[in-house]
Order: structure tokens, then sequence, then C-alpha cells
């Protein structure tokens, strides 16, 4: 596979990237199946990895990675995320300095490394001031136990203000952003790849097949959906907007010669501001079939009609898992408290 920038860290890494969520108890709880898929991937030209220290779930994932990487860890962009709950305990997630410090010694324990390429922010941690977790990934730049740090499903604004207060404070960049796109996700394209092109970041863009959706599995009309993914996404698996443009995607795919799976990567991948699409293969068998689709380019007759299915800057409906900001999630925020309401009403 020929290789991107990174932004502008200088680091080259392939446009598709080897997701690992669904290694271990989640997914494919074999841990020589999952080594086997790993090397597969990394023999066909993938040569950065992303993973996360709650995938597995509980570190089983890193755990899986490490044990494949061995003498392969100099060839491979490692990337992994911190901040998800890895307990009962409050203070064991989130973005803060305490919880950071602790937990990047348990990732590099588990992954079997001494060093990670990409560190990243796994959610948004409203929390935590910005610059108390800016300060905490600069200390692990400068300790040399990461190369370079980004973050995954922050909001345009939270990039932008994380960017000044790394200027102003002289503390390191956010370098990456890990959004979620695909043809039924667009949203992204409005404002968080532009913010990411001003700024020279990379993206790693996150379920680019739409949980599914895009492989042809789930139809409309079809037989309803009885699998581990409906206690995760079940409105977006059933959503009838969704649904109904996939049914005219397919046969958009079978015009271009393409299944609906590569025409969804090729779009992913074609966007300018896309760095790499994380791929997050369960079996051997679904690997092969990504990697047989990795050289398909779209040309803009495709292009324009997947614009007139689903616009441009546009989702088809949010997924169960995108980030809500708490002003919008929590209703107290939105009112105020009822003695003052009461008093405007006498």
């Amino acid at each position: 596979m020929k290789t991107r920038e990174l932004g502008r860290t200088g680091i080259q890494v392939s446009p598709y990237c080897l997701g690992t969520m669904m290694f271990g108890q989640m997914g494919n709880p074999d841990p020589d199946d999952c080594v086997r898929i790993i090397h597969r991937a990394l023999d066909s030209g993938i040569n950065v990895v992303d993973t996360a220290d709650v995938y597995g779930p509980h570190g089983m994932s890193e755990e899986i990675l490490g044990k494949a990487l061995k003498g392969r860890r100099d060839d491979v962009v490692l990337a992994t995320k911190v901040n998800g709950a890895m307990g009962e305990d409050p203070n064991r997630g989130g973005s803060s300095r305490r919880w950071i410090i602790t937990e990047v010694e348990h990732s590099l324990r588990r992954l079997r490394t001494d060093h990670i390429d990409l560190y990243q922010l796994h959610h948004p941690d409203p929390r935590t001031d910005i610059e108390e977790t800016l300060s905490a990934l600069t200390d692990l730049v400068r300790g040399g136990k990461v190369r370079a740090i980004g973050s995954s499903n922050l909001p345009a604004s939270e990039i932008v203000e994380a960017q000044w207060v790394a200027e102003r404070r002289g503390l390191q960049r956010l370098r990456t952003e890990q959004p979620t796109y695909s043809l039924l996700n667009r949203g992204i394209e409005r404002e968080i790849l532009p913010v990411c092109q001003r700024y020279g970041m990379g993206t790693l863009v996150w379920s680019p097949l739409a949980m599914g959706l895009l492989t042809g599995r789930y139809r409309k009309g079809g037989p309803p959906v009885r699998n581990a993914r409906m206690n995760w996404v079940p409105r977006h698996l059933t959503d009838e907007r969704k649904l109904d443009a996939v049914e005219r995607l397919i046969p958009l795919a079978e015009e271009a010669g393409l299944s609906l799976t590569h025409l969804a990567m090729a779009f992913a991948i074609t966007h300018p501001a896309v760095t790499s699409a994380i791929i997050g293969p369960r079996t051997m068998e679904q690997l092969e079939d990504l990697l047989a689709g990795a050289a398909v380019t779209l040309d803009d007759d495709v292009l324009d009609r997947i614009d007139q299915i689903v616009a441009p800057g546009t989702d088809i409906g949010p997924l169960d898992v995108s980030y809500t900001p708490p002003a919008v999630e929590r209703a107290a925020l939105r009112r105020r408290p009822a003695d003052e309401r009461a008093a405007v009403t006498r």
C-alpha cells in the first residue's frame, strides 16, 4: 500500500489502519487467531494499528497486540487510547493527569513496548481542564514514552480550544483526530475535517462500514437483527432512513462493479483530509475481503451519485455511540432552577 503523511508528524501510514476492537471477548476470543489476522494485515502493507485500553475488554486487545508485535514492533505505527472506564473506581478513567500517567504504564506493559507512537484521548472529558490533560501528555512525550498525541470524537470547537491552549502554554499539540466517517455519516465534512486540515492534523476515521450497515448484511425488510451489536447500536441498525440509503447505494455499487463494502471503504479514503480508515475485522475472511478492495478508487461520476444519495456534510441520523455534549444530554443544564423560574412568573 502507498503511504500517506499523518498530519505534520512526519510519520507515514497506510490508508487502511487495522483496528483491534474485535480482538478479545468482545469479538474474536481466540488470541492465536487474532495474532494471525494481525500478521496478515502487516504482511499486506498495513503499517498502522489502533487499539485502546478498554478493548477486549479491559486491556485484552492490547495484550493480544503486544504478543503479535513481538519482533515486528519497529515496523508498526502503534496507536492506543486512554479515557474509558477501566473499573468501578471513578478515578480509573477520564483525562486527568492522575489517570493518564498511571494508565500509560499499564498500556505499555500490555503492549510489551517502551513507547507508544500515537497516544489518543478516547473521548472528550468535560470534567477536566484541557490544560491539565495536555500537560500530562506533554510530559509523556518529553519522557519518550509517547511520540505523538491525538484525540477521538472531539467536537470542532474543542479541537480548536486544545490547539490554542497548547500554543499559549507551550504544550504538545494534538496531532491527530479520530472521528466517525462513512457513506451514511458525513457530518465531519462540515467542520471537523476542515479544522483538522487547518491545524495540520492527521485523521484516522472509524466505522467506515457504519457498524456493518455498509456490508450489505442488513437490508430493509430483512430479518430482524439478532446479534450483540443490537445491545450497542440498536437505533443505528434499525434506522429506516439509513436502511433506505443502503438500498440506493447497493445498486450504485453493483453498477460500478463493486461490492458495497469496497464502495464504502474507497469512499472513506477519498477525502483529502482523511489519512487512514480504520478496519475492524473479526475473522480472517473479513480481513481478506477488505484487503481485496484496497486498490479501488472512485471516479467523479460515482462520487457525484453518492452525493445525491447522502448530501455532503450530513449525517443520516446519529450513531448511538456518538458523543453527546453535556448541555444536550443533561436537561438540568438547559433549565433554570425551579425557584428562579417561579420568581420570573410572579
